[in-house]
């Protein structure tokens, strides 16, 4: 028997059923308390995919004002391309994301794009706030870092190949 279901061995009260105290029916009473090993929330083990937090983040780091856009100006451009091809990689959630998700802990790297005239300073702290609440109400996952790489800023006067859709 594996160490795991040796320890995972349900218990019984009572006299052993060999034992001469054990009276004349033999059965083993057992606890209900004890039967199946505890909590029934604790019984397995559950794993969350990176891309589940990476969409999860991307979510969170699109709802801070400030954020234009996500990834930096080659990624979406290929994203847009890879998100009109049936069964692209990567969602436009997800877009400028990447995680690392281990058992009990994440990080995290953020790329995004800042609008003019932002204090690219506060943005950064409200998408790290932002994200990482998100991450860990939804996951349980305790969140060791969010990096978060500032690659472009948005003019006022600039065109835009593909609007990022915007969840305020």
């Amino acid at each position: 028997m594996s160490e795991t279901a040796q320890r995972n061995r349900p218990e019984h009260s009572g006299p052993d059923r060999d034992s001469p105290d054990s009276g004349t029916s033999g059965a083993r009473k057992t606890s209900a308390a004890k039967r199946g090993g505890g909590d029934p929330g604790a019984r397995g083990r559950t794993t969350i995919a990176d891309g589940v937090v990476e969409k999860i983040a991307g979510l969170a780091a699109r709802e801070v004002g400030g954020v234009h856009a996500m990834g930096s100006g080659l990624s979406r451009t290929f994203g847009a391309v890879r998100d009109r091809v049936p069964g692209g990689s990567k969602s436009a959630v997800a877009r400028g994301v990447k995680a690392e998700v281990g058992e009990v802990q994440t990080a995290l790297d953020l790329e995004i794009v800042v609008d003019y005239g932002v204090s690219i300073s506060d943005v950064a702290r409200a998408v790290r706030e932002n994200v990482i609440a998100a991450v860990e109400r939804m996951t349980g996952l305790e969140v060791v870092e969010v990096n978060i790489a500032v690659s472009d800023v948005k003019l006022p006067d600039e065109e835009e190949d593909e609007p990022e859709p915007r969840l305020h």
